[in-house]
């Protein structure tokens, strides 16, 4: 894999997107700051300052797009996870790909794919993850708590080290997740979910959905409960 290290990018996924037909299949983009970081649903990432992580991974898996493509997120949101935790903190996801460590999120994740016509391109799995914040930085996202590893940790970590033990970690089984799908993971997602069984709201692109968390579909998606009623969702934010 190569990495690539920008001082300044609007966005390092809008970079990605950009340059995909140039970029390497596992290209690393790693940007100093971005002046217009995006999470989903065209929500906005905010730089928190030198020394988190604004990252894209160039991904050309195949010449088809696949399903399990769309699942890269979550996959990506347990690895995070099991990095975080080698460093004696507990993690928790937040449906479908959000990490949060004491209720506080500490990292997004957008993936984006590329198509030219029917012919899938590729995709750029973007992140960022607090890892130097400050508690007077955080307070910045003031919709929602957020929190860094230097908080939770009470010290300072190093990005750079962060990120190539996670680039190593996410490709361990990156393969093995690329011919099983979601449910490759689904055991292990499962156990750091924080949103089982307890009653949400979950806002799409146009309307909100509330019920009860029941589980995920080995494809990923979030099974809710209302009224004795099941319903599937594959895309949303629980709120």
């Amino acid at each position: 894999m190569e990495f690539l290290y920008l001082d300044e990018v609007d966005s390092t996924n809008l970079y990605g997107k950009r340059n995909l037909e140039k970029l390497e299949d596992k290209t690393v983009i790693v940007a100093g700051s971005q002046t217009a970081g995006r999470g989903r649903l065209n929500r906005s990432w905010l730089d928190l300052g030198e020394g988190n992580l604004y990252v894209s991974i160039i991904l050309k898996p195949a010449s088809i797009f696949d399903e399990k493509f769309a699942n890269l997120t979550q996959y990506l949101s347990l690895v995070i996870c099991k990095l975080i935790e080698s460093y004696g903190l507990k993690p928790e996801i937040k449906w479908p790909n959000d990490v949060l460590i004491n209720g506080k999120k500490i990292a997004g994740i957008l993936s984006e794919t590329v198509m030219q016509g029917n012919n899938f391109k590729g995709l750029v799995l973007g992140f960022g993850i607090n890892i130097s914040a400050k508690q007077e930085d955080v307070q910045k996202v003031v919709d929602k708590q957020a929190t860094s590893l230097s908080i939770e940790l009470g010290k300072q970590v190093d990005g750079t080290e962060f990120l190539k033990r996670l680039i190593n970690l996410f490709f361990q089984d990156y393969n093995k997740f690329l011919e099983r799908g979601f449910e490759f993971i689904k055991h292990e997602y499962l156990l750091r979910a924080n949103f089982l069984d307890k009653e949400i709201c979950v806002k799409g692109f146009n309307n909100t959905q509330t019920g009860i968390a029941k589980s995920v579909t080995d494809n990923g998606a979030l099974i809710l409960e209302k009224d004795n009623e099941r319903f599937v969702l594959t895309i949303g934010d629980i709120l």
